[in-house]
């Protein structure tokens, strides 16, 4: 009777501890491919009880991400939303804390750029539970996720450089690559890079690596260290930030060509000036940032109004050049612009699935690409 009683009581704590960890629905956990984004779907319920807030979860300071609070602060003033910012300074730790603060706070929309896309993930679940718009640049989970077609975007970089090795370097360059192959989510990018230089029979990769950190200083003292051992290269492909360093520490050394393919992801302004500046730097494939997130602001708006929303949204890359800079840096500056004018809006933008407040029980907790095929495995 007693050992019925003890595993009676086991049983009950089992279930209760469960019960504890599994606070709401765990949203869509296999991959799949999601239709066109249908603009016209009925509307639903607003849901009840949060602020008309947007807040932003925002990873570090690089400009591509200041980029994304620039449009997201802009989107929320035209919807007549408070916009909350919290910088996290790569700290995991701070992160969690604050978008352990802003679901306390009520948050009705909350966008998150995950310093450690793991750890977060469990808080940024009990905000998606409590009602609010989640959206997400790039990881899960998330009522709607930003990504890039991470292989067309390295594709465009890799196609621009195997182009310029076989007109302007005749078929042959010593080649680095600065990776984040850590990341499985940007992993694609490398390897499409790799598959167009293949193409380049005299394209010959001397360093194929990640950068300690992603940002300029990463890039210099990674290029630095390469240099001791190959003095002599012509192309340099990665990240803007980290390519910039590299670009650098070629200039510190004396080791800089106006002939060298320097190309870099992310439409960085420092990039681009130096695409102006006609030096080594020739190309950056464009992932702009401000007209995204103005997007990403307008369906948090539209959530909080019960209307039906996209469930992820592509941002499309394009490679700039000397010849389409000023469009570029116009869109950059007024992306509400972009916003209102369909065809400019479809250049950067895809939109797929359908999701309100009705039906937020499913929010994507896999990583989704409109590139994964549905029986491809996540890794």
């Amino acid at each position: 009777m007693i050992a019925r009683a003890l595993l009676a009581l086991a049983c009950l704590i089992i279930a209760s501890g469960r019960s504890m960890a599994q606070q709401g629905p765990p949203g869509l956990t296999v991959p799949r491919i999601l239709p066109p984004f249908d603009a016209n779907a009925a509307a639903c319920a607003p849901p009840t009880g949060l602020a008309r807030t947007l807040a932003f979860a925002q990873d570090n300071e690089r400009e591509f991400m200041n980029g994304v609070a620039r449009g997201l602060a802009a989107s929320a003033r035209d919807r007549r939303l408070e916009f909350r910012l919290a910088q996290a300074a790569n700290d995991n730790t701070r992160q969690i804390e604050q978008v352990q603060q802003f679901r306390a706070g009520r948050v009705g929309a909350l966008v998150s750029a995950p310093v450690n896309a793991v750890a977060l993930a469990p808080h940024l679940r009990q905000v998606i539970w409590s009602g609010a718009w989640v959206g997400s640049v790039v990881p899960p989970p998330a009522t709607e996720i930003l990504n890039a077609p991470q292989y067309l975007t390295g594709k465009a970089l890799g196609d621009a450089a195997a182009s310029y090795i076989r007109d302007r370097l005749r078929g042959r360059a010593t080649v680095v690559l600065l990776t984040h192959d850590s990341l499985q989510f940007l992993a694609p990018r490398f390897a499409a890079i790799r598959d167009a230089l293949k193409a380049v029979p005299g394209a010959t990769i001397v360093a194929d690596l990640s950068p300690a950190t992603v940002n300029k200083e990463g890039g210099e003292t990674a290029m630095r260290t390469i240099l001791l051992a190959h003095p002599n290269v012509d192309v340099v492909l990665g990240a803007d930030t980290v390519v910039l360093g590299a670009l650098a520490a070629l200039r510190a050394t004396g080791k800089a060509r106006a002939d060298q393919f320097l190309g870099g992801i992310d439409g960085e302004p420092e990039a681009v000036a130096e695409i102006r500046r006609g030096g080594p730097y020739k190309a950056s494939i464009s992932l702009n940032s401000p007209v995204f997130a103005y997007a990403l602001g307008q369906h948090a708006a539209d959530w909080l109004e019960g209307r039906s929303i996209p469930q992820a949204m592509d941002i499309l890359p394009s490679a700039l050049s000397a010849s389409n800079l000023a469009q570029y840096e116009a869109d950059l500056a007024a992306p509400a612009s972009v916003w209102h004018d369909v065809t400019r809006r479809h250049a950067y933008l895809r939109m797929y699935g359908n999701i309100c407040y009705d039906t937020r029980d499913q929010y994507l907790s896999f990583p989704w690409s409109s590139e994964r095929r549905p029986t491809e495995p996540v890794r």
